[in-house]
Order: C-alpha cells, then structure tokens, then sequence
C-alpha cells in the first residue's frame, strides 16, 4: 500500500476509536474512568495492528509516529488549556481536571511515539512492550475496581485482581498482536517461540505496575519490558 494511504487509514481509525468513545463518555453513555481505559486497551493494538499497512521503505516508521504524535500534541494542548475539549477531559481524566491529561495519556502518547521509531517491525520489544502498558494496565484498572479483593502488602491501593488483571491483559493482547505479526510473516516462526518470552515478561511488568508508584505506569511498565525483551528476544 502507498506509504500515505496507510497513513491516512491509520489516523482515520485512531480518529475514529478515540473520538466515538470520547463522545460515549460525554454523553454519560459509559462512565469516564471506564472510557479513559478502553482508550488506554484498544488505543495501541488497533494502531500496531496498522503497522501492517505500511510498506517497508525507510520512512514508514515515521509517517506512522505522526499519528500518536498528533495525539500527543493534542493532549497537551488539551492539558494546558489552550484547546478547550470537554468531551476528551471527560473522557481522559478521573476528576474532570485537564491537568491531568498532562500525566498518564500524555505518557501514553510519547511512549507510543518512541517505540514506533525505535524498534518498528523490526524486533517484537516495541510492540510487547506497548501491549503491555495497554492491555495489562488497562485491564489493571477495571478488575482492580470492579472485582474486590484484598490490597497488595507492599501496596495498598492497588489489589491482588488488579495484579491478575495486569498480567491477562498484557499476556493475551501482546501474544494476539505477535501471533498476527508472525502469521504475516513479519517475524520469523513458529509462534510457540515467543510465549515463555511474553509470559515472563509480562510477569514482570505485573510486579512493576503493583508498586506504590503514582502516575508512571506507561513509562515503567514499558521501559521494563524493553530492557527484559533485550534479554528474551
């Protein structure tokens, strides 16, 4: 595919996704702690899933890092109040405040920027790494408030379901998005190869994403997963 209609498609579909739950949480339809998580889960494989879309020249890597910087932007325009967006606070922040759209979503989208022009299609760490922060933190969330269970020992706002739920959401997102990129060829097979891989790392990202830390998941959990994929890929 032509390098820029795959980059047009890619930010239709983010545009898309982003905008039509941002719209369900300013309509009350879904509660925005709920939305600001389906963000955070579907956000990333819907854009890695894109990747495929891109031909392999050597600027592809770039046009595709144009979308979640554009987001990024947009999120800190939004965070500081230059671009007045009440639908996307509401739909991004726990309490309504803009200011922190300027933490977690804006982390988000700088993770996402880096590892797309760092590892692309070109190694697996990238994109574990990124399923990682979106579907174990994500998950970490609904199940930590949705399913009550006693608190970690070494850190009491988070729980043991919410650990359980960190560790199948980045499991199963990061092997889905593996298993589609080894089917296409990407990656070299059998799939099989890449599961004590993702399992451990994602066992790691489960015990950084439990500490008492408030704000950083996407950096540590990412950044953790990375230097463990230098070990296992």
């Amino acid at each position: 595919m032509n390098p820029f209609l795959a980059l047009l498609i890619t930010l239709i579909v983010a545009l898309v996704e982003i905008r039509s739950l941002d719209f369900a949480a300013h309509r009350g339809w879904i509660e925005s702690r709920l939305s600001r998580k389906l963000i955070h889960i579907l956000t990333g494989p819907l854009f890695v899933l894109c990747w495929l879309l891109f031909p392999d020249v050597w600027y592809a890597r770039w046009l595709a890092a144009l979308v979640p910087l554009l987001f990024t932007v947009q999120f800190a325009l939004i965070g500081l109040g230059v671009v007045k967006d009440e639908a996307s606070v509401k739909a991004m922040s726990r309490s309504g405040d803009r200011r922190e759209i300027l933490k977690g979503p804006l982390f988000y989208g700088i993770i996402f920027v880096a590892m797309t022009l760092v590892y692309w299609k070109d190694s697996p760490i990238g994109m574990t790494a990124l399923m990682l922060m979106c579907g174990g933190d994500g998950l970490a969330d609904v199940m930590g408030r949705g399913l009550k269970s006693a608190p970690l020992p070494w850190s009491r706002g988070k729980t043991w379901f919410g650990s359980l739920g960190m560790f199948l959401g980045g499991w199963v997102v990061a092997a889905f998005i593996l298993a589609i990129f080894v089917s296409a060829g990407v990656f070299p097979g059998p799939f099989s190869a890449y599961l004590l891989p993702v399992t451990l790392i994602a066992l790691a990202g489960t015990l950084v994403e439990s500490l008492p830390l408030e704000d950083v998941d996407n950096i540590t959990v990412t950044l953790a997963a990375v230097a463990l994929g230098y070990l296992l890929f």
